[in-house]
């Protein structure tokens, strides 16, 4: 990436997760939502937004990235709004599973951790 896409994933990363905090109105999208990175094309046609949804069923985690997908013009344009660059690139919102697998994976380290800690003695 560019110096210059690198800037912009970062600002559309931080617009993006203000828009969807503060002007989001949609009851499909619940949990807490964090999105993890934005990956932008070289010709900012396209963005790829990276979104971790934590909830307790996955089918409102499919729910929640089903209404980010449909509220994507909606956020484009108030993104445009706030944002003075010629081109906004299209937005398309993936899952991001990295946070439900560092916390399995630590949950498995502390597992094997108390496996391999001797008894107390008495």
């Amino acid at each position: 990436m560019s110096r210059r896409t690198d800037r912009l994933s970062g600002l559309f990363r931080s617009e993006l997760a203000d828009l969807i905090s503060s002007e989001l109105r949609d009851p499909r999208v619940k949990g807490m939502i964090s999105i993890t990175s934005v990956d932008v094309s070289p010709d900012l046609e396209h963005a790829t937004v990276y979104v971790s949804v934590l909830v307790d069923e996955a089918k409102q985690q499919a729910r929640s990235l089903t209404a980010l997908n449909n509220a994507a013009p909606f956020l484009r344009k108030q993104l445009m709004e706030r944002v003075h660059i010629r081109r906004v690139p299209r937005f398309e919102f993936e899952a991001d599973h990295t946070i439900e697998e560092g916390a399995r994976m630590l949950d498995l380290m502390k597992k094997v951790a108390a496996e391999r800690e001797p008894p107390a003695e008495r």
